[in-house]
């Protein structure tokens, strides 16, 4: 028998109107992101006119990417074989039975497609500004880990993307779930990225002339989906067909990640 009284009891009942926590968090957490690339390029002595448009790019990006990501690789049964479905991937609205809509914000966002979002965008945004793109993404990926603490404190506080039934002492009751004990998955993550940012922000002022060979971000890369391919394992599926699958989709979707991290930290830069 499992005793609950030892375990942490989980329901904020903290809000913020029709705001959700994720959603307040994502946006914290790309804000402090801004601020850390902005500081950055000043002291790379990158003009600031070619770092005013890089928010943008960054935020249609991953919120495209995430989308996508989560409709395709997920629910690709629900969201790719109606009308309705093809609508509510690309509209934050949900169809009623009644005939009407709601709306209901983008529910299923997937950090794998975000991050695929997040490289298109780059390269779309070094097209225009003729940045290096070793650069760019050496720099997003110095403060990538402050987004992503925040982004999984987001689902931690809507008790979203819960863990498997534990009996660890810091296991959490997800009340708005269920009753039983669980890994707090999104918790996990959250402070293994706090740790990548406490790693990158000290290590770029020490390995400067590494900036803009694509080490950072391969770094980045590897750290972020290694974690997350072993974190995984505390988690419960979030569709039932991965049940069949010897891995679950966020693993599977962490190996090339994780393939490409590693290539990127080993690549040769050629001399300009």
């Amino acid at each position: 028998m499992l005793n609950l009284i030892n375990f942490i009891v989980w329901n904020p009942s903290i809000s913020f109107g029709p705001f959700r926590w994720y959603s307040l968090c994502w946006l914290l957490g790309l804000a402090l992101a801004y601020f850390t690339v902005r500081r950055l390029y000043r002291e790379q002595h990158i003009k600031d006119e070619y770092f005013d448009p890089l928010f943008f790019y960054c935020f249609v990006g991953i919120l495209v990417g995430a989308r996508l990501g989560h409709c395709i690789f997920y629910q690709p049964d629900y969201f790719l074989t109606s009308g309705k479905g093809f609508v509510e991937m690309l509209l934050p609205i949900h169809f009623m039975a009644d005939g009407g809509w709601k709306f209901t914000g983008y529910e299923g966002l997937a950090s794998h497609g975000g991050t695929l979002g997040l490289m298109i965008a780059l390269w779309l945004y070094v097209k225009r500004t003729k940045l290096s793109i070793w650069t760019v993404l050496d720099n997003i990926a110095i403060a990538t880990g402050v987004t992503a603490c925040f982004i999984r404190l987001g689902n931690l506080m809507n008790s979203e993307i819960i863990g498997k039934v534990t009996d660890v002492p810091w296991a959490f009751i997800f009340e708005r779930v269920d009753s039983a004990p669980r890994h707090p998955g999104q918790l996990y993550e959250a402070i293994a990225y706090a740790i990548l940012f406490a790693i990158m922000w000290p290590l770029h002022k020490r390995m400067t002339n590494r900036i803009g060979t694509g080490w950072f971000f391969g770094f980045c890369l590897t750290y972020i989906f290694t974690f997350r391919f072993f974190i995984e394992y505390t988690k419960e599926v979030q569709e039932a067909f991965e049940t069949s699958l010897p891995l679950d989709m966020g693993q599977i979707l962490s190996i090339p990640f994780i393939i490409i991290g590693i290539c990127c930290m080993f690549r040769k830069p050629k001399k300009e």
